[in-house]
Order: structure tokens, then C-alpha cells, then sequence
């Protein structure tokens, strides 16, 4: 019996030895708690949440086999992988399906969103660019850089999916940053958007995002159109109080009054259900996660992973910012799920990929090489 014990613990260690556990249980925790307001948001339905459950088990099949990598192996792979991402945002362009443009590919079993995957192999390929000379980076690295972060974000932007795409943008300038990158070229950056703005808003900018901007800006004008969504949102923050109306007794949410309560504001559901207290504790599991990336990132001992793995855990903290300002009324609505709580597969599962990422780095360091 002791024999088949030891065994067993024995396979469990090599199973799990290149898991990061205290950043792996705040990740479950976070799955558990998605899909517990997800049950309430989608009416208790069981096949919802199976169907996000199922979506969870293949990301963490994914986490898994990447942590085995060896960020060496990674780094090898990037450009492959950089390019193997950008032929499915050229295919989109034609084939896609969505709401306002087209942002998925029908696979016929899934619904394949390209551009989610570009959060992981987007940084990727700038700190692969990087890692190659010696930083900060010289003016040429820099315009490489630029370029790899440029093309991508540009095809997002056709399709058109202005929110990815910012958020695309900005998983890549992360890398940059990190890097020691002067603060002159990011003032330049948002000075050159700041000047493009208007031109923008005139000829790219669809109805519906001139509309987010103007309900951002005040609600009240449309309340019962395009301010909707904020009003109500806002209303469930609101109507939850420190401890919440209860797991599934969310008026806003089961009358109905809250868009997308599956998806993109569900948020708002964890709000007006669990309290203060709920939002709390979601949002701590948040800054662990983000804090144990940063501490991985620290303790890297080679270029490439440093400057991903920060980057990784700066861009995941931009989405958990720009959903909660978004439901919050403090920030335009522009489509961001909420990480791990929104109803996704290819959202969650790129999520959990990158975590994998920043896993391999934790269990094989040091790496060897530039």
C-alpha cells in the first residue's frame, strides 16, 4: 500500500513539477468563481457552463504542455508562431463573422477569435526582436519593433475591432517598456494619436463606436439606446452593496436589464450578486496574478523571458482595468471580456496559454544564451 502511495505521489510531483501552484490555484480560483456568476448570469444553465468548463480544461491542457517548454524552445518557435498568427487576421478579413465586422472564424465546432491569440505571440516576437541586441534598444530595434507590433494591430483594426486591437497594441509596447525604452517615444505616440483623433473620428471610426464614446462622455443623452448599457451597468454595481443581493438573485441581470451579461459585463453580475466583498476578493486574485508574473519576470535570468513574462503580466492587468472601467461607466464600452469570468473559449484558453509561458520560465530557469 505504502509502495503504491509513494508512486502515486511520485507521478503527481512530475506531473505537476513545472506548475507554478501558488499562481495556478489563484488562476482555478478565478475559473471558479467565472463560472459560478456564469451559471447565474445565463439563466442556471448547465450546458453554458459545461460548455466554459470544457473551454477551461483545454487552456489548461495548453498551460501544461507550454510550462514543459523551455523558454529556449519558446524563443525558437516565436517567429513561427508570430506568423502562424498572422495568416488567420488576413483570412478573417474575408470569412469573418461578428456583430459590427468580422472578428470570428466559424470552425464549425468553435468559434475561432484570431486576434485573442495575437496577446500572447504579439509580445512574443517583440522580446524575441529585443533579446537580439542590447537594450535599451538602439533606434532601428526600436522601428523593428514597431513595425511587428504595427502590422498586426492594423489588421485588427480592419476588422474593425477598435478595443482588441488598443489592447494588441499595447500587450506589445508593454515589451518596449520594459525594455528601457526612452519615455520621449511614448509621449511622441500619444502626442501622434492625439493629433490622429480627430482625423480618425471623421473617416475610421464606426456609428456604433462614436456612439460608446458620446455615452461615455454622458449616458443620460440616449438612456434608453446606446446609454443603456452603462446606465444599467452601473445600477448593479450599485444595487449590490458591501455583501451582494445573493448568487443569483440579480435583478439587473435575470429581469434582463444588463446587456451581454454573459460576456462582456458580467462583471457587473459578480458586482451586484456577491457585494463589495465579492468584487474585493476577485480583484485581489487579480493583482496576485499579475504580482506573481512581475516576481517571475524579476527572477528571470535571460532577456527574452524577463521582457515576456513582464510584459504578460502588465497587459493582464490592463484587461481586468479596462473591462472594470468599462462596466464601472469610467471608461468607453469597447468589448474587452473580463479575464477568465467572461463567457469565451479562445479569450480564455490564449489567457491560460500565456500563463503557461510565464510557468516555464519560473521552472527552467536559468536559460542559457543571449
Amino acid at each position: 500500500m505504502r509502495t503504491i502511495l509513494r508512486w502515486l505521489l511520485d507521478m503527481v510531483a512530475r506531473f505537476t513539477r513545472t506548475l507554478d501552484l501558488p499562481l495556478l490555484a489563484a488562476l482555478l480560483a478565478l475559473m471558479g468563481i467565472g463560472l459560478a456568476v456564469l451559471y447565474s448570469a445565463g439563466g442556471k444553465s448547465e450546458a453554458l457552463v459545461m460548455a466554459q468548463a470544457s473551454r477551461f480544461v483545454i487552456g489548461l491542457g495548453v498551460m501544461w504542455l507550454l510550462s514543459r517548454v523551455s523558454p529556449l524552445q519558446l524563443r525558437n518557435w516565436t517567429p513561427l508562431a508570430y506568423a502562424a498568427t498572422i495568416v488567420p487576421l488576413l483570412i478573417v478579413l474575408f470569412i469573418g463573422q461578428g456583430r459590427h465586422g468580422g472578428h470570428w472564424i466559424n470552425l464549425g465546432v468553435f468559434y475561432f477569435q484570431p486576434a485573442e491569440v495575437l496577446k500572447l505571440s504579439l509580445p512574443m516576437m517583440v522580446a524575441w526582436q529585443l533579446n537580439r541586441g542590447p537594450l535599451p534598444p538602439s533606434f532601428r530595434a526600436t522601428v523593428v519593433a514597431m513595425v511587428l507590433i504595427g502590422l498586426p494591430t492594423g489588421l485588427v483594426l480592419l476588422q474593425p475591432d477598435l478595443g482588441t486591437a488598443l489592447l494588441v497594441g499595447i500587450s506589445g509596447a508593454f515589451v518596449l517598456y520594459l525594455a528601457g525604452l526612452s519615455w520621449w517615444w511614448f509621449v511622441a505616440a500619444a502626442g501622434s494619436i492625439a493629433v490622429a483623433a480627430p482625423a480618425a473620428w471623421f473617416w475610421m471610426f464606426m456609428p456604433y463606436q462614436k456612439d460608446r464614446i458620446l455615452m461615455f462622455l454622458d449616458p443620460e443623452r440616449d438612456p434608453l439606446g446606446a446609454g443603456w448599457n452603462i446606465i444599467q451597468s452601473k445600477i448593479a454595481i450599485g444595487g449590490g452593496g458591501l455583501t451582494g443581493k445573493g448568487w443569483g438573485d440579480g435583478s439587473q441581470s435575470h429581469l434582463n436589464y444588463i446587456p451581454e451579461h454573459t460576456t462582456d459585463f458580467i462583471f457587473a453580475v459578480l458586482s451586484e450578486e456577491f457585494g463589495w466583498i465579492g468584487v474585493a476578493i476577485t480583484l485581489g486574485l487579480y493583482l496576485f496574478v499579475v504580482g506573481r508574473c512581475l516576481w517571475v519576470s524579476a527572477q528571470a535570468r535571460d532577456g527574452y523571458s524577463r521582457l515576456l513574462t513582464g510584459a504578460l503580466g502588465l497587459a493582464f492587468f490592463v484587461y481586468v482595468v479596462v473591462n472594470g472601467g468599462m462596466v464601472a461607466g469610467m471608461l468607453p464600452v469597447v468589448g474587452v471580456p473580463m479575464p477568465l469570468l467572461s463567457y469565451g473559449g479562445t479569450s480564455a484558453v490564449s489567457l491560460l496559454a500565456g500563463m503557461g509561458v510565464v510557468m516555464a520560465v519560473r521552472a527552467h530557469r536559468p536559460v542559457h544564451g543571449h
